[in-house]
């Protein structure tokens, strides 16, 4: 399957591009200096010969900008505003598989959560931008194609600098080790991957069937366009002997 990631130099791409290449998938993932999310004509073309789409890219503000609500504004950006024109760009080409990392912290703070509960009724304002990307992908859905959002925990793990889970988002329990989050990712893609590939069997399949039945038809209609010859020649053949009877 060819993957288009963005944000793939990320700590999400780095623990789950890995993990999509040695299942076989072919990844481009486009640095922000080759691919602007924000052009159209630029995500249509990056996208038009892919699969899938795994949107990993984001600009989350450093730990002591993080209460400036200004800080996320292009974090933002990337999840309201690139989020649609890859859903548009991915819609318009032969993409049928969209994968969307959101947050869990949408959900409400206490109780146990599954995919079938709804959002908290108060949503911080930095993660309406998260909402909205989902919205987006939800559009994706329809016609075989399948938007998947993945509402994981805070990141946390060696390979980011942080070895346990920062204090204040331990207590929600909310939180989820990097590598688990790489592997969440690449699941993700294996399912698609086995489905894109029945398909693909499904449709070399028909179009065999149908050449094979082109065929036959064409050596029908060849056989039938000749038929009149033969018996003009066969009738010639016959009336021969009988004139050379009398």
């Amino acid at each position: 399957m060819r993957v288009l990631v963005t944000g793939g130099s990320g700590v999400l791409g780095s623990a789950s591009i890995p993990l999509l290449r040695e299942a076989g998938h072919e990844v481009g993932a486009p640095g922000r200096t080759e691919l602007d999310l924000f052009v159209p004509e630029a995500v249509a073309a990056a996208v038009a010969e892919m699969d899938a789409i795994v949107h990993l890219a984001t600009l989350i503000p450093p730990a002591e900008r993080q209460a400036d609500r200004e800080a996320w504004r292009d974090n933002d950006r990337l999840r309201a505003e690139a989020t649609p024109i890859l859903v548009d760009a991915a819609l318009a080409a032969s993409v049928e598989w969209f994968l969307f990392p959101s947050i869990a912290f949408v959900y409400p703070e206490s109780g146990e959560v599954d995919e079938s509960t709804p959002v908290a009724d108060t949503v911080p304002e930095i993660l309406l931008s998260a909402l909205e990307a989902e919205r987006h992908v939800a559009r994706f859905n329809g016609d075989g194609r399948r938007g998947v959002v993945l509402r994981l925990g805070v990141l946390y793990g060696p390979s980011i600098g942080k070895e346990t889970p920062a204090e204040r988002w331990a207590a929600y329990g909310a939180t989820l080790r990097i590598e688990a989050a790489g592997r969440a990712i690449a699941a993700a893609a294996r399912d698609t991957g086995r489905r894109l590939q029945r398909r693909q069997r499904r449709r070399a399949d028909l179009k065999r069937s149908l050449q094979e039945h082109r065929g036959l038809a064409a050596r029908a209609l060849t056989a039938r366009s000749s038929f009149p010859h033969r018996v003009a020649g066969m009738a010639s053949g016959a009336s021969a002997p009988m004139i050379s009877q009398r």
